[in-house]
């Protein structure tokens, strides 16, 4: 009897130390030495994961791995997408994370007044993203910070920003007040376009749409230098001085040659460019000229005007600009 309870004690004892054995093998550090990113393509197994978990040497090996995934860990589905795997992570760590951790996103940005060729042009440089897409059609972009996942398609971010626009302006539309110049929500975009080009002071947003509101309202040209860049350049900028020849053009664009609105937009403008066209500042001034700060000031008639630009004139001279 001492013999027979000599060796069911050892029998326990081995499989104790078995137990302990397999379930370290499960909740013990792994092979990973650092931080690793680590993909999971769309449609993966978890037989497929652990082989490449095995391939890139941060498992033991992937049958071990899957031998205690299916008896100790849980049996959620993996998801796809790019994953950090910390340094000393468990296999049992792993999987979890596969299974109920946070995709790794990444960002990309659209600043205020970036127009579509150059929001294209950052789209098409993003290298994590994949296909191609044309130039969207100018305003039709919401300026913000967009977060995508590795191999994402550009098509789905583009798309993103524009439905954000949208979202924008249909609810900014409802906002608008009886000061609003502008008669749909195309004419706000084109409008607002044009005042985030004309002033790089949010607090002037609102001066600079009721100054121009007032131009639209009198059929008054808006005469905004940017409207006659933006067809040489389609928003990039120009690099020189702006010819006599191309002020004088009478293209749709070039509101130093026509009145009322441009054919369409000139950059994306963003929210509080918008904001300011729906809800203009109550003023009488026509005209606004630089400062000298960065800012503008603004005039009622072109005898003030006059004045305000001469002393502008007058400033770039002292600062040898001229």
């Amino acid at each position: 009897m001492k013999k027979l309870g000599l060796a069911l004690g050892a029998v326990v004892l081995l499989g104790l130390v078995g137990l302990i054995w397999f379930a370290g093998g499960w909740y013990g550090s792994a092979d990973v030495e650092e931080d690793t990113n680590f993909i999971v393509p769309s449609g993966s197994t978890l037989t497929a994961v652990a082989r490449q978990l095995d391939d890139e040497g941060l498992i033991e090996s992937s049958d071990s791995f899957l031998l205690r995934a299916r008896i100790l860990g849980s049996g959620d589905p993996i998801q796809a997408g790019e994953f950090l795997i910390p340094a000393g992570a468990s296999p049992s760590q792993i999987l979890d994370t596969f299974q109920h951790g946070q995709v790794i996103r990444r960002f990309v940005t659209v600043p205020e007044g970036l127009p579509s060729i150059l929001v294209w042009e950052r789209l098409m440089a993003e290298d994590l993203l994949t296909g191609k897409v044309e130039v969207p059609e100018e305003g039709s972009v919401l300026p913000d910070t967009y977060d995508f996942e590795r191999g994402e398609s550009r098509a789905e971010v583009l798309a993103r920003m524009q439905e954000a626009m949208d979202s924008y302006l249909a609810e900014a539309w409802e906002k608008r007040t009886n000061k609003a110049v502008v008669k749909t929500p195309e004419e706000a975009i084109i409008l607002a376009s044009i005042v985030e080009k004309e002033t790089a002071v949010p607090e002037e947003r609102r001066m600079v749409a009721g100054a121009l509101s007032n131009r639209v309202r009198i059929g008054m040209m808006l005469g905004a230098d940017a409207t006659t860049i933006y067809p040489i350049t389609k928003g990039k900028p120009l690099g020189r001085r702006i010819r006599v020849s191309e002020l004088r053009d009478k293209n749709p664009y070039n509101t130093r040659a026509i009145a009322g609105l441009p054919v369409g937009p000139i950059t994306n403008p963003g929210r509080e460019s918008i904001a300011a066209v729906l809800d203009p500042a109550e003023t009488k001034a026509l005209y606004y000229v630089a400062d000298g700060s960065g800012g503008h000031v603004f005039a009622e008639t072109l005898e003030e005007h006059n004045r305000n630009a001469a002393a502008w004139r007058k400033l770039r001279r002292e600062r040898g600009e001229m």
